[in-house]
């Protein structure tokens, strides 16, 4: 669901930043199928038209589109919750539905290896194709995904809508806390992609982690339009120093049960990249994604650029009606509007935020402007919250002890 942006000093701050990192001449070169027009939609076929049309109805799209040997079906890693009024367990199901083969592939790695610089007899140009698929391959909006929870109970995912996303709450099963369970997508012969999700059972109370991705947990250089496009399509992904030998240490403190979520502006499109990315360096956790953006290579810049605040503080909202008891600490960074966000979700919700741990990233290519991380940025961020409950640093380290503290506090 597309947020309405509201204007912030953090969106200023966005626009100021794109501006003197030139990141609309960037755009401009970069491929978006988006639109009514372009190579992928003027080949639809007239079926195919009429699912399209039909998906903007959502989950009430009377005549869904089934899965074919020829799709890629994405189930995504999800947190089971109880409901607060009834006390029964339930999650919400998110889904993704395009084509496997990409018509506009050619073109739009070439206008990425020619933005980046990248020559081409380079190697990396199998990582780019790779990676840059799930931006250009054909979404399959108005899909129904039947699904298979512990492998038994059948569980009907959509139709998804105009994005081919589907996203809807299931009731599940009883499941103690702390459990994962596997839900595997029932698809014909031939059909490919993430077929197998997990799902953590979190009871009301406990500890819970927000954390941020991009710069944050993984080097991205989100203030750096070309930084952003290497990272991202190109070099191999890196953890940032420190932060895996912390998180490690904070899931021993608050035990497996502890429910983490990864809440990142980058576009779903990369969910598999991420997730990989997680599993090597990372506890378990549900990844929260934007939609904003299939088919767009150009979205790419504009998600992780624009209008952070307003999603993550949505995002967080929805969390916190799952899981309203939990302990929350919120992790991130100064790059972009982390310290704005956590310090709005504080301020709705004192109970819920134990803790707020921003990370100052001191590398100025990846910052964009110095005023980031001027203290003044951060006084007016937190302005009303309790000096003990935010922490700036840049050794993540220091951190540890405070985190100990916070765990074995009363």
């Amino acid at each position: 669901m597309a947020l309405t942006r509201r204007y912030t000093p953090s969106l200023e701050m966005q626009k100021r930043t794109r501006k003197e990192r030139r990141f609309d001449e960037t755009e401009q070169d970069l491929p978006d199928y988006s639109g009514k027009v372009s190579p992928v939609t003027s080949s639809l076929s007239t079926k195919d038209r009429i699912f399209t049309a039909l998906s903007y109805l959502g989950l009430k799209n009377p005549i869904p589109r089934s899965v074919t040997a020829d799709d890629t079906v994405w189930l995504l890693d999800n947190t089971a919750y109880r409901n607060q009024k009834t006390g029964q367990w339930e999650t919400e199901y998110v889904a993704a539905v395009f084509a496997q083969h990409a018509t506009a592939l050619s073109e739009a790695v070439h206008a990425i290896a020619t933005k980046i610089g990248l020559e081409e007899n380079d190697p990396a140009h199998k990582t780019l194709e790779e990676r840059i698929g799930p931006f250009v391959k054909d979404i399959k909006p108005g899909t129904r995904v039947t699904a298979l929870y512990r492998g038994k109970l059948a569980l009907k995912l959509g139709p998804g809508g105009h994005n081919g996303i589907s996203s809807q709450i299931k009731r599940l099963p009883s499941g103690s806390d702390g459990e994962v369970v596997p839900t595997f997508a029932r698809v014909p012969k031939g059909a490919n992609g993430l077929l197998e999700m997990n799902t953590l059972y979190a009871e009301p109370e406990g500890w819970g982690i927000i954390s941020d991705i991009d710069d944050t947990i993984k080097v991205t250089q989100t203030s750096d339009p070309i930084g952003i496009l290497r990272t991202t399509f190109i070099d191999p992904p890196q953890p940032t120093p420190g932060m895996p030998e912390l998180y490690k240490h904070i899931y021993s403190l608050i035990k497996p049960a502890s429910s983490w979520f990864y809440l990142s502006a980058s576009p779903y499109n990369l969910y598999p990249f991420l997730r990989e990315f997680r599993d090597a360096h990372y506890p378990r956790g549900t990844i929260v994604l934007r939609d904003s953006n299939w088919m767009s290579v150009r979205g790419l810049l504009t998600t992780l650029t624009l209008g952070t605040e307003d999603y993550k503080v949505d995002r967080m909202e929805k969390i916190h009606s799952w899981l309203p008891r939990r302990k929350m600490i919120c992790i991130g960074d100064s790059t972009q509007t982390d310290p704005e966000a956590y310090s709005e979700m504080y301020r709705r919700y004192p109970e819920w935020v134990k803790a707020i741990f921003i990370r100052k990233v001191e590398d100025i290519a990846a910052i964009g402007i110095e005023s980031k991380n001027e203290p003044e940025r951060f006084e007016k961020a937190f302005k009303d919250v309790p000096r003990e409950i935010w922490h700036v640093f840049t050794d993540p380290e220091t951190v540890r002890e405070k985190v100990d503290q916070l765990v074995s506090g009363p």
